[in-house]
């Protein structure tokens, strides 16, 4: 039997035994981390996060560890990601917040060739500090709109150079760096994340979190509004059931004549309009002087009205026009035509 490094045997414990202390265990890769930016990275998560780089095989030998100690097999499922450099990422933190406390705190860096680009390389338009020479018909040479404008080298239109997932060549690199484009990224990759059984990826983790609020509005709204016109009673929605209820059996005492304290005004609005309408075709020594008077405001708020471009909707507006008389004149033509 292969001798076993006791300092390995000790890694492999003191890994299972972080594993087992945290419920949010994660895998990032750190291979291409300078130690400088990765010293930085430990800092900002000084209190919110253990970070514990190792080799990959030690981190395996840990994960199934601990996920028999802990008889858990679904811890296992992180082994399927360990890739590159690796290092265990032990926190209390979710792993949705800990994904985006990770992407924000990457930082740019220069083009470097044989890396592949997190996201599209996009070559903005306009003026650069790039003196004419060879650098112009390499450019060139990839379909850059690169021109010379005023002793110096212009991009002529916005250009995509690298899709996210691509590999830097050297000469884009060269192109690149001069331009002072920073296309990489460093910080901590995030492979994946385990908790309650669940083994999330960064696939999973990347949400949209504006397009998510907007959803979880629209569905709050979609449900509300069923809520209301089923009649279906929650703290959420009962004021508004409640006030639809309302509304609805003022229409119809309003529309049956129906007097309530609450209906009173609508119900003799209605009943003055279907008076004035009839004393309009009445001779005129029949009416009153607060009829004529009545009548009178009702022809200015006619001919005040704009005229709608269509002809059919005439009357409807002339119509919407009248409701808006006081109800303080209604009644008292009202009290005129009958007493």
């Amino acid at each position: 039997m292969a001798h076993v490094a006791e300092w390995k045997k000790k890694e492999v414990e003191e890994l299972a035994n972080i594993i087992k202390s945290y419920p949010v265990i994660a895998l990032v890769d750190v291979a291409n981390v300078p130690a400088y930016p990765l010293s930085k990275m430990r800092e900002k998560l000084r209190g919110k996060a253990l970070l514990r780089v190792s080799r990959n095989t030690l981190i395996e030998l840990a994960i199934k560890r601990a996920a028999q100690e802990l008889n858990n097999p679904d811890l296992e499922k992180l082994i399927d990601h360990i890739q590159g450099g690796a290092g265990i990422l032990a926190t209390e933190m979710n792993p949705f917040k800990l994904y985006k406390l990770l992407e924000e705190s990457k930082t740019p860096a220069p083009a470097k060739p044989g890396v592949a680009v997190p996201k599209d390389v996009v070559i903005p338009a306009g003026p650069t500090s790039i003196s004419p020479g060879p650098l112009v018909g390499e450019m060139q040479a990839l379909g850059i709109p690169a021109r010379i404008e005023k002793g110096k080298v212009s991009i002529q239109k916005d250009y995509t150079v690298l899709k996210a997932g691509e590999v830097i060549t050297d000469q884009l690199a060269r192109i690149l760096n001069a331009l002072g484009i920073e296309p990489l990224e460093v910080g901590l990759n995030l492979l994946a994340a385990y908790e309650d059984g669940i083994v999330y990826t960064p696939e999973v983790l990347a949400i949209d979190e504006s397009e998510y609020i907007n959803l979880l509005q629209q569905a709050y709204m979609h449900a509300f509004n069923l809520s209301v016109n089923t009649a279906y009673p929650t703290s959420q929605t009962i004021e508004a059931i409640i006030q639809k209820a309302f509304l609805g059996a003022k229409n119809v005492a309003v529309e049956a004549g129906y007097i309530t304290p609450e209906t009173v005004e609508e119900v003799f609005g209605r009943a003055l309009r279907a008076v004035l309408l009839i004393a309009q075709e009445l001779p005129e020594e029949l009416l009153d002087e607060k009829t004529k008077e009545l009548l009178n405001q009702q022809a200015q708020i006619a001919v005040a009205a704009p005229q709608p471009e269509e002809k059919v909707e005439e009357a409807e507006e002339e119509e919407e026009e009248e409701e808006e008389a006081s109800e303080e004149d209604a009644l008292a033509g009202l009290g005129a035509l009958f007493g």
